[in-house]
């Protein structure tokens, strides 16, 4: 009874949790188009549930997020190829996971963990993040047979948005769904990182130990996106003003004119007061 309520205000974050490898066991095992549709309808339906309770400014980087990771995805898996899904092209359920993992996040400062111990839990992350990147250069390696080098470099970029940025809870949630994420999808086989990356040549894992710090990226996007539809929508109702004040005038201008005032008077000075 008591540990129940404790987990209360985690029961959104502990089901997205345990649905995300459950949604990837099951894509792993059903490869026909028919059942990775259907996964991708649950989880857009998923997202539009979670998203109901959200302020419309969180609901509308939710759904920023999703268009800009697909379009990281696009770059990452069909362009760049330091990641190949098995199928070959990115399954429907990935943008509205992506979504997801972006919710996870960001209603992450609500839970009690970060309102009681703030950046302090940031930084316990953060610890369990470096212990993983120094083991995919030293332990790991041993059973994997990989270099961990692609995911230790990304740790400089979570550290320092983590360290530095006041949305650090975000980032630090992110580092969990995200570990959730790729270990679910390689064990699965649902995906795969390819043991030196194109381009670059540098040895990675499977998954990269610290590649939550490529939300820093995505989440940096979000907000210049956001930032430009709220300029945008402040420019719209700034040009909107004259074109009410003129139609306000010209209905004003259709009035009845009263006898008393003289045909064609413009200045104010031209206007009797009724005798």
């Amino acid at each position: 009874m008591e540990l129940g309520r404790r987990l209360g205000p985690y029961r959104l974050h502990l089901a997205l949790l345990a649905y995300t490898p459950a949604v990837l066991v099951i894509a792993g095992h059903f490869r026909a188009l028919g059942a990775q549709l259907g996964l991708g309808v649950a989880t857009f339906a998923l997202l539009v549930l979670c998203t109901r309770t959200l302020e419309p400014a969180q609901r509308r980087q939710v759904w920023i997020c999703v268009v800009v990771a697909t379009g990281f995805e696009v770059l990452g898996s069909q362009v760049w190829g330091v990641y190949r899904y098995r199928l070959g092209w990115i399954p429907p359920y990935v943008p509205p996971g992506h979504g997801l993992v972006y919710l996870f996040g960001l209603t992450a400062p609500g839970l009690p963990v970060f309102q009681r111990y703030g950046r302090r839990a940031s930084i316990a992350t953060l610890g369990a993040c470096c212990v993983y990147a120094l083991l995919g250069l030293t332990l790991l390696p041993r059973f994997t047979h990989r270099l961990d080098v692609q995911g230790a470099l990304c740790l400089p970029v979570l550290a320092w948005w983590i360290l530095r940025s006041r949305r650090h809870p975000l980032f630090a949630a992110i580092f969990v769904a995200t570990l959730d994420l790729e270990l679910s999808g390689t064990l699965a086989g649902d995906w795969q990182w390819l043991a030196v990356a194109p381009w670059t040549h540098l040895p990675s894992g499977n998954p990269p130990s610290a590649i939550a710090g490529g939300y820093c990226w995505i989440d940096g996007s979000v907000l210049g996106v956001s930032a430009l539809i709220d300029r945008w929508r402040r420019a719209q109702e700034a040009s909107a003003v004259p074109v009410i004040l003129r139609r306000s005038w010209s209905q004003r201008a259709r009035l009845p004119r009263p006898p008393w005032i003289p045909r064609g008077a413009t200045n104010i000075r031209t206007i009797r007061t009724r005798p």
